[in-house]
């Protein structure tokens, strides 16, 4: 299991070198020189890609908890650290803005707890952007609630699901309810927790019952003369549950959620500076499309030979996907690009698969009347008549091609054998059924 986390870290750092060693060759090439425009836009994906890899190189596993105000968001990182390092206070909001304390639990292993405002402060518009913020960089999240789940805990829970990242969810306060209660609870924790009715529910790995700050109980003391009395005592927090399932999810899976959330990081950043710089080069890579197919349909309208017309015809296209490619700042070699065009044949629904048949067909009755047409009237108009449908199939071909193209190049470096996205494809199909990551399969397995 160990050799495979390792893999699984050697896999992203391999795919985030090799996104930013493209993005390199931008600057290389003098594109982001000739255009400050488009350097000025991408830098913070930059600057993300660069902070993912660091992180990467760290080690550093970072757990994020949310929840809504007085649920003891506070208090279970204090429990969990053995010390009253955080500030907690009867009143609500005490703590105010996103605050990170290193935690080593298991020698090795180190971990960065990061605590957060709570989900229904005031002002809340900036704290769900702080929130969302601290959610793309958490490679675990701790949902924590007090009791039954409200309405706005829901919907809470819900959007921090749609970071599709690993959740446990901590039931705190626990000593306030007895064990009827609690077990009621806890089993429609289980099913709520889950984030949809249909889904199935909570692992036991991801439920945890604790007592962060228990409430001060009084206590019968006999004395040896026999006298009685009563005193306020404050038990001990409950929350080695927590800190096992936490210890265990990290040496089971750490490495492999470390790796993942790098990729997922990567691959936004990644599309994030493909759509700006297709947002700013639109109207070029529009009249590039428009050039080639041009080309493509005079190419092969004019060509007398019905085999060279299939020819010309791929060679257009691959010209075409190579010159946006240079245009979006992507180094791609013809095989790169052949590659991508045989992907685009596959999946265009036959339709350029019977451009090909079509240009075949065509060519060789293009070919069978320039042959004959001599001084024929007749034969020069067949050519022609071929010609021209030929032509305008194949400018068909080739403006399809280019819009296709688009698309695959939009996805940037997340495409190929070290791409973002077939990198978490391979962590994805290698989990066990046994981990936390498995949940996450499920709810990513249909999106790649």
């Amino acid at each position: 299991m160990r050799n495979l986390q390792e893999s699984h870290l050697n896999r992203a750092r391999a795919s985030l070198r090799q996104a930013l060693s493209w993005y390199g060759y931008l600057r290389k090439s003098g594109q982001f020189a000739s255009n400050p425009e488009l350097a000025g836009l991408v830098k913070p994906e930059l600057d993300a890609l660069n902070s993912t890899l660091n992180k990467l190189d760290s080690n550093v596993i970072r757990i994020a908890v949310f929840g809504l105000v007085s649920r003891g968001k506070s208090a279970v990182l204090n429990a969990l650290l053995g010390d009253k390092i955080l500030q907690t206070g009867p009143l609500n909001g005490v703590t105010q803005w996103p605050r990170s304390v290193r935690w080593q639990p298991g020698g090795k292993v180190l971990v960065e707890l990061i605590d957060t405002p709570g989900l229904d402060e005031i002002a809340g518009e900036a704290r769900a952007d702080m929130a969302r913020d601290v959610t793309r960089q958490a490679d675990l999240i701790l949902f924590v609630v007090s009791g039954d789940i409200t309405r706005t805990e829901y919907r809470a829970l819900l959007e921090l699901r749609q970071a599709q990242k690993p959740l446990i969810l901590v039931f705190n306060k626990i000593d306030l309810y007895p064990d009827t209660d609690r077990s009621a609870i806890y089993d429609n924790l289980q099913q709520l927790g889950a984030g949809h009715p249909q889904a199935q529910p909570l692992l036991p790995d991801e439920i945890v019952m604790v007592a962060a700050e228990p409430a001060p109980m009084e206590v019968r003391v006999e004395w040896p003369d026999g006298r009685v009395s009563y005193e306020w005592e404050t038990p001990q927090p409950q929350v080695d549950e927590l800190k096992q399932t936490i210890l265990q999810i990290l040496n089971r899976e750490g490495r492999s959620l470390l790796a993942l959330n790098a990729l997922i990081q990567a691959r936004d950043a990644e599309a994030a500076i493909a759509q700006k710089t297709m947002n700013l080069r639109e109207k070029e890579a529009e009249e590039i499309i428009w050039k080639f197919t041009k080309y493509k349909a005079l190419a092969v309208g004019l060509n007398p030979v019905a085999v060279l017309d299939v020819i010309s015809g791929t060679i257009a296209d691959l010209a075409l996907i190579r010159s946006l490619a240079r245009l979006y700042g992507l180094p791609m070699t013809s095989y790169e690009a052949s590659k991508i065009l045989k992907t685009i044949f596959l999946s265009s629904g036959g339709l350029l698969l019977g451009e090909l048949g079509s240009s075949l067909f065509l060519g060789f009755g293009k070919s069978t009347a320039a042959l004959t047409s001599g001084d024929n009237p007749t034969n020069i108009t067949a050519y022609a008549g071929t010609a021209i449908a030929q032509g305008g199939i194949a400018a068909y071909g080739a403006y399809t091609v280019g819009k296709a193209a688009q698309v695959y190049l939009e996805k940037g470096c997340t495409w190929g054998q070290l791409g973002a996205s077939t990198v978490i494809q391979e962590i994805l199909s290698q989990v066990d059924q046994n981990t936390i990551l498995y949940r996450l399969q499920q709810e990513l397995g249909t999106k790649y």
